[in-house]
């Protein structure tokens, strides 16, 4: 029904134009750039008659990875709300801990390995470790 009317139409090929008269623009101003150019990219030309069919795909599929992500976070959020409020065993705190714990274990005798081969026995051992 809406694509029925002629002036939805008539924007998407001024649209269309729009993105082919940009992309020819862009490959314009590359082609004329000095072979030595960093920026100077090797563009084909058929490329810009692609863009009204990449831009709108692309628009559309970031729009919906977004969404899935905005929709994977609210789920992880609501299920973790519900596991604090109604697991009494507090599990994910525990789990939280002993990771942490581990990480930060490895990462004190990496830094403490670092501190004595760098600055040998002038470090001088104040912990246990």
């Amino acid at each position: 029904m809406l694509l029925n009317q002629p002036n939805v139409w008539n924007c998407l090929i001024v649209v269309a134009l729009l993105m082919v008269l940009c992309t020819a623009f862009a490959y314009h101003v590359n082609s004329r750039r000095l072979e030595n150019d960093p920026k100077k990219k090797s563009y084909h030309p058929l490329a810009i008659l692609l863009a009204p069919i990449t831009l709108p795909f692309l628009v559309i599929s970031s729009v919906s990875f977004f969404l899935l992500r905005v929709v994977t976070y609210g789920v992880f959020l609501i299920l973790f709300t519900f596991a604090l409020l109604f697991i009494r065993k507090p599990f994910i705190l525990e789990w939280l801990k002993k990771n942490a714990l581990a990480i930060g274990n490895l990462l004190l005798e990496a830094n403490t390995l670092l501190i004595r081969l760098f600055l040998g026995p002038r470090a001088g051992s104040r912990g246990s470790a």
